[in-house]
């Protein structure tokens, strides 16, 4: 019987967590669109038939809400509510630390699952710092040798989704509940000047940071693919940075963990080529 229920098992934080539970040899079900191997789960936020199978007889679910939905209640709150009949006392809900209960769209899975839920936690960490590799347009634009923000050179402690996924799994196991959110960091903050200066001193390639205004930047996004209201919604959060409001480390990852968080500059070193 799976204790645990991993949403997003394949992705960015899903997929740390899911390996961070097996290494404890915690018991789980990895959800995903497109199960491929052994173990994975079809779970659809938009078909609720695939909702059941999911939850039968999991303990804690680690929660990460529809991508690219800038209103996601609609499709998270039915699946709560199945998850509560099905017997789950847990959810561990990925939120971001730009977002609290009174922010439209995000906002309110944080007061579902802690109003909803027995036992619940909010990880509401900073902007992560794998943004940098893969396919995200700050990755892309780190190997085009310009990163394009709207965050003018305003500071943000980016954090790595190990240190994340850590957390999170002490969420999910801890015998007494956290009960509370979590603002997870990096332990320095650093302008996305700084951070291009880091990459090009590492890899001994040019890349500079160019701020636009968010107007110019949403509509670099819609360019890339992303719906308009996403895309609106992301350039308002670069604004939020910009305005100052991700300045500040936390000490969570430590004090949760016992393990200090992982430097932007470690980060670099061992995972920008």
């Amino acid at each position: 019987m799976p204790d645990v229920l991993v949403l997003g098992a394949t992705g960015t934080t899903g997929s740390r967590v899911l390996a961070g539970l097996r290494e404890r040899g915690v018991k789980t079900r990895a959800a995903t669109r497109k199960p491929v191997e052994p173990g994975q789960i079809r779970f659809d936020w938009t078909d609720r038939s695939s909702h059941a199978d999911a939850v039968r007889d999991v303990r804690a679910v680690y929660l990460v809400a529809p991508i690219g939905v800038a209103e996601p209640l609609s499709l998270v709150e039915p699946f709560v509510a199945d998850a509560r009949t099905a017997g789950v006392r847990r959810v561990v809900l990925l939120s971001s630390s730009a977002v609290t209960e009174d922010t439209p769209g995000l906002g309110a899975l944080q007061r579902l699952v802690r109003t909803e839920m027995p036992e619940w936690t909010v990880l509401r960490p900073s902007w992560f710092m794998q943004n940098f590799t893969g396919e995200h347009l700050v990755a892309q634009g780190v190997r085009a040798g310009e990163i394009v923000t709207a965050t003018g050179d305003a500071r943000v402690a980016f954090v790595d989704a190990a240190d994340i996924a850590a957390v999170a799994v002490r969420a999910l196991t801890d015998g007494e509940p956290h009960n509370t959110d979590h603002v997870v960091t990096g332990p320095e903050t650093l302008s996305y000047a700084e951070t291009a200066e880091i990459i090009a001193r590492h890899t001994g390639r040019p890349v500079r940071h160019r701020t636009v205004t968010p107007d110019e930047f949403a509509e670099r996004l819609r360019n890339d693919g992303l719906p308009a209201e996403y895309a609106a919604m992301l350039a308002a959060l670069d604004e939020y940075i910009e305005r100052g409001a991700e300045d500040r480390v936390t000490q969570t990852v430590e004090r949760v963990t016992g393990t200090p968080a992982r430097s932007f500059r470690t980060f670099v070193k061992e995972e920008i080529r």
